[in-house]
């Protein structure tokens, strides 16, 4: 009953087969969920601040958490930042092979970093010993928006031909150096070139794949292009670690990310609200009471399933496969579903504050089950 998408022949997702890697304690690739990343907005270097922000984006459901480490400062505050959170810290480093050093050192579990980019192959050996020594992955990151030059004039522009190519490179100078707990990304702002490169990324190499939509804009313009770009790929079997990359806070991100995997059957957590969009017949304020449901209910983090359904057309057969349900009806009322079935009346100006007690208490049941030995 938690889940109303169980899974059926006509539903099945199979993913792509890679070897698996670790971030810190989370597994990546292989058998392993999939895993919802974020990234801090704040400096680096005011560990108080990024601490803050890293535990709000942990409240929020992120499996992963990057910053950004462009300066000396950034990687000192580094140690202190690992120390204080729970979620596993990828460091982003750009081009100066100290400070993959020096946040491997500082305890990152994983350097995000483009092997080719950061000088002589002795700097490259120093880094990826680095992340030998302290137990770092890597992910190597593309970006069509920083292809290397070389590519540029091969290709005449970015594509996904270049993209893959610059990917594969990166990847061999690890290989060469018999590294192999790296994941890849191969990102663009535009949905057909992101796309057509993972596709091809995921036919090339067995690695486990980050993908994410890079620089898609605004809450909702970027929720809609990364739904398509993401959804598609999702929907292949290709995708083994996410990152929604919005220009709005965070931990939106982490919420949109897992949306994405829930409406997919992909991974499920919180509680998932189906509801109508209203129309004429609605007993109630549908937008309004959704609304307020959604957060009263954030801090909710085991899976469930709730329905709120304007009238009696949809509302009966959409509480079939909900935990709890509620369809508007007559005269400033409605009925109350509980594990799909028809349970009690309840008065529309109290329903919100019952359907959170409601909520909260088959939470706990489902919560216990969970814990209590087979």
């Amino acid at each position: 009953m938690t889940d109303p998408h169980a899974l059926r022949p006509w539903r099945t997702i199979t993913r792509r087969k890679c070897r698996k890697i670790r971030v810190g304690a989370v597994e990546v690739g292989g058998d392993a969920p999939i895993s919802v990343q974020s990234m801090t907005n704040t400096l680096t270097a005011d560990a108080a601040s990024t601490i803050d922000q890293v535990r709000q984006l942990e409240e929020a459901g992120a499996d992963i958490v990057r910053v950004s480490c462009p300066d000396e400062a950034s990687t000192a505050a580094l140690q202190q930042i690992v120390k204080s959170v729970k979620v596993p810290i990828v460091a982003d480093i750009h081009f100066h092979y100290r400070r993959g050093i020096e946040a491997a050192k500082a305890g990152a579990a994983c350097l995000r970093i483009n092997p080719g980019n950061i000088g002589s192959p002795e700097r490259v050996r120093e880094v990826i010993q680095a992340a030998r020594d302290h137990g770092c992955s890597i992910r190597i990151g593309v970006n069509a928006g920083s292809l290397e030059s070389h590519l540029l004039e091969k290709y005449g522009e970015p594509c996904p031909d270049a993209m893959v190519e610059s990917a594969l490179d990166h990847a061999r100078i690890l290989q060469d150096h018999d590294f192999h707990e790296f994941k890849i990304s191969v990102k663009a702002s535009d949905l057909f070139m992101t796309v057509a490169a993972y596709q091809m990324l995921a036919e090339a190499i067995d690695c486990p794949l980050h993908i994410g939509v890079t620089e898609a804009g605004g809450q909702r313009i970027g929720t809609v292009k990364s739904a398509i770009g993401m959804g598609a790929l999702l929907w292949a079997g290709i995708g083994d670690t996410l990152r929604v990359s919005l220009a709005a806070d965070p931990v939106e991100e982490v919420k949109v990310g897992f949306d994405m995997l829930k409406s997919l059957g992909l991974r499920h957590r919180g509680v998932n609200i189906i509801a109508c969009p209203s129309c004429a017949r609605q007993g109630f304020d549908v937008i309004r009471t959704v609304e307020t449901l959604e957060a009263r209910l954030a801090h909710i983090a085991t899976p469930m399933s709730l329905s709120i359904i304007g009238c009696v057309v949809n509302g009966p057969g959409e509480a079939l496969m909900t935990d709890v349900g509620f369809t508007g009806g007559g005269k400033g009322a409605g009925m109350v579903y509980l594990a799909g079935k028809p349970d009690h009346k309840m008065d529309n100006d109290r329903m919100v504050d019952h359907i959170v007690e409601l909520v909260e208490q088959r939470a706990a049941e489902l919560e216990s089950a969970s814990l209590s030995p087979t």
